[in-house]
């Protein structure tokens, strides 16, 4: 692996500061730029580390705190390891956070993202790369929808609410989608049900967008998140082949 640089910058948006991760290989030159979007428990150790590994493949990789608006990371104090089961308050006191990120207001902050990263002297030009987990999936489909000339791939890992019956569902952006898409869901995800992969994918068939939908037998929501009880040592290995895949054929 590529050694690698790790530091924490600020992004300005129209609505304050956002903090974020910024990790790219040790070498002093330009490469390739990922926009990487948080899970629910937000910019911590564990995804630092994750970007950090992206980073060593060749990349460069941007983690905002897309909670800003609450607060610096973390908005909340995490356990060093989560398991939601015995901590069910750490959702309640979310709550506030993920209420300020709306959807306008998330397409809003992606511009400001996409912007700084366009600047940076680590990343190089053209498009970039989405990843996203958990609420961070719906992030990537929003992002990729509304700044379809600056987004060459996107990659979902156990996200929820994907497709849902809302009138700002994510999935309802495929049509303006036109980088190339993965999806892979957890099987045991009561937040993205059968109807809604089917909807999410019938969605990016009419829209004609390049994707592969999978999903992961016997995975748990969260199952990328090795500071969770949710974590699958073998979905992350998968979801790790996956992603770099992806990475290596668009960018």
């Amino acid at each position: 692996m590529t050694a690698v640089q790790g530091t924490a910058v600020d992004i300005p948006t129209e609505d304050g500061t956002a903090d974020a991760y910024l990790a790219h290989p040790a070498d002093g030159g330009p490469h390739p730029a990922v926009l990487f979007y948080m899970d629910a428990f937000g910019l911590r150790p564990r995804l630092r580390e994750m970007a950090d590994r992206l980073a060593g493949a060749g990349y460069t990789v941007l983690v905002p705190n897309v909670f800003y608006r609450s607060g610096r990371a973390p908005v909340v104090e995490l356990p060093e390891f989560i398991d939601v089961a015995a901590r069910p308050d750490l959702f309640r006191s979310l709550g506030p956070a993920f209420q300020a990120l709306t959807p306008e207001r998330a397409v809003r902050d992606a511009g400001a993202y996409l912007r700084w990263l366009a600047d940076c002297p680590a990343a190089a030009g053209g498009p970039v790369a989405l990843t996203g987990y958990c609420m961070g999936a719906a992030l990537a489909l929003r992002t990729a929808g509304a700044h379809p000339d600056r987004v060459a791939a996107v990659a979902g890992f156990h996200g929820a609410n994907l497709a849902t019956g809302e009138p700002d569902s994510p999935h309802l952006k495929a049509g303006r989608i036109t980088a190339e898409v993965y999806v892979a869901h957890a099987d045991q995800d009561p937040g993205m049900p059968a109807e809604q992969r089917e909807r999410l994918a019938a969605a990016l068939d009419a829209a004609g967008v390049r994707h592969r939908c999978e999903v992961y037998e016997g995975a748990h929501h969260g199952y990328t998140q090795a500071d969770t009880a949710a974590y699958d040592p073998d979905a992350d290995e998968r979801h790790w082949a996956a992603l770099l895949d992806l990475l290596k054929r668009t960018l």
